[in-house]
């Protein structure tokens, strides 16, 4: 498949349905499709317009020019950089380290952040329910700076599958005990739940303690959102 109808293929790919019939996920930007390239995904085609051309060699790279990228991009100034890239197939998560898992996280900008802030910390799993945002979501993959290449994601019924891991679950809630006096084992579950309306009632019965970040400011601030208390949980965790 070349030319137009890559380019029809890449256009597709803003939606989901055809992301999962063909399994395939792009992403922009020069220095993402490089960390991914660098984390071992093979890329199965390279769009650059000429003043990137330099940057990537590979046999899969096409130039286009400025108009033909803004057509496929999902940004509003395309940056000239866009690769196609296979979805890895998830892989199993090993009991001996913390994850991360996400009950109905819906913005895409929180779980960029949060798979970017995975990768920070060296958390490498990340479970999600089915009803979060997908991973290969654009808007989601332009907040993972790359960081998608490095982190293991899971869609799941998380009821069944956090329950089958074995592992401690720790929800974060408004009402739960500081996590800064909460002893945290070496290797457990994060849940983190909905923007909105917080880890869901089947979830909350299946928690081993509820964590909270405590509150040092006015008591009329907003509280944090997913992301945030995603940054500073991990922080403690790792921290011990």
């Amino acid at each position: 498949m070349a030319g137009k109808k890559w380019l029809r293929l890449v256009k597709s790919l803003h939606q989901k349905k055809y992301r999962n019939q063909h399994q395939l996920f792009f992403i922009e930007g020069a220095k993402a499709v490089s960390t991914l390239i660098a984390a071992g995904s093979v890329p199965e085609r390279i769009f650059v317009t000429p003043d990137q051309e330099s940057q990537f060699s590979y046999s899969q790279t096409e130039i286009i020019n400025e108009q033909e990228l803004k057509k496929i991009s999902a940004l509003q100034h395309p940056n000239g950089v866009l690769g196609v890239f296979r979805m890895p197939s998830p892989k199993e998560i090993s009991p001996k380290d913390w994850s991360v898992a996400l009950d109905d996280v819906r913005d895409p900008g929180n779980l960029g952040t949060i798979i970017r802030l995975c990768d920070w910390f060296g958390i490498k799993n990340i479970v999600c329910s089915n009803t979060t945002v997908d991973c290969y979501n654009p808007k989601v993959l332009q907040a993972t700076m790359g960081s998608i290449a490095q982190v293991n994601m899971v869609y799941s019924d998380l009821e069944s599958y956090l329950g089958s891991l074995g592992l401690p679950i720790y929800g974060a809630v408004m009402e739960g005990t500081t996590v800064y006096q909460t002893a945290l084992p070496a290797s457990g579950i994060l849940l983190l739940g909905n923007e909105a309306n917080g880890i869901s009632a089947s979830l909350m019965q299946k928690l081993h303690a509820k964590i909270a970040i405590p509150q040092f400011g006015r008591e009329t601030a907003e509280s944090l959102n997913v992301a945030m208390a995603t940054g500073i949980l991990l922080s403690e965790i790792r921290r011990r």
